[in-house]
């Protein structure tokens, strides 16, 4: 399905649905194709835990600042 794009514009939503369930959809500009409209794939697997080992967490970390406080709450 080839659209242009000022109907893409005011059927977003209705495009977007039909391309998740697998209508091939081709926004146009002057009956031009200039993109496709995809469903997102991720690039692969999040890793967890990159950066253990390389920074420590200061004892002092929850510790109130007055300073702080006093921007906040006075």
């Amino acid at each position: 399905m080839i659209v242009n794009i000022s109907e893409a514009k005011a059927n977003l939503s209705k495009l977007i649905d039909m391309a998740y369930h697998g209508e091939k959809i081709v926004i146009a500009k002057n009956n031009l194709p200039l993109v496709d409209l995809v469903v997102h794939k991720p690039e692969g697997k999040r890793k967890l835990g990159l950066l253990a080992g390389q920074f420590e967490v200061p004892e002092n970390f929850n510790d109130k600042d007055s300073t702080i406080d006093a921007m906040f709450y006075d």
